[in-house]
């Protein structure tokens, strides 16, 4: 299901990363210690953005942003 907040998305498995591209220009975003069944959850959500501000945003992971970098493959929401 396409997102009105997220353009993409890649999720490391071993470095349990993962980096969210915003749409627009509120840039992208990398999450540090994401576990598998969070990134499956988030995946599995009808509304990307109100998983992000309910459940996502409210555990408080570490994350940076980073500046002027592309996803080399990523997975677009809503893709299997």
């Amino acid at each position: 299901m396409p997102s009105s907040v997220i353009a993409a998305m890649s999720y490391n498995d071993e470095g349990r990363i993962l980096t969210l591209v915003y749409r627009g220009n509120r840039g992208v975003y990398r999450y540090f210690n994401v576990p598998p069944e969070e990134f499956a959850a988030f995946c599995a959500a009808p509304s990307k953005g109100v998983y992000l501000n309910e459940v996502f945003k409210i555990k408080q992971y570490h994350y940076e942003r980073i500046a002027n970098r592309q996803l080399s493959s990523h997975h677009q929401p809503g893709d299997s």
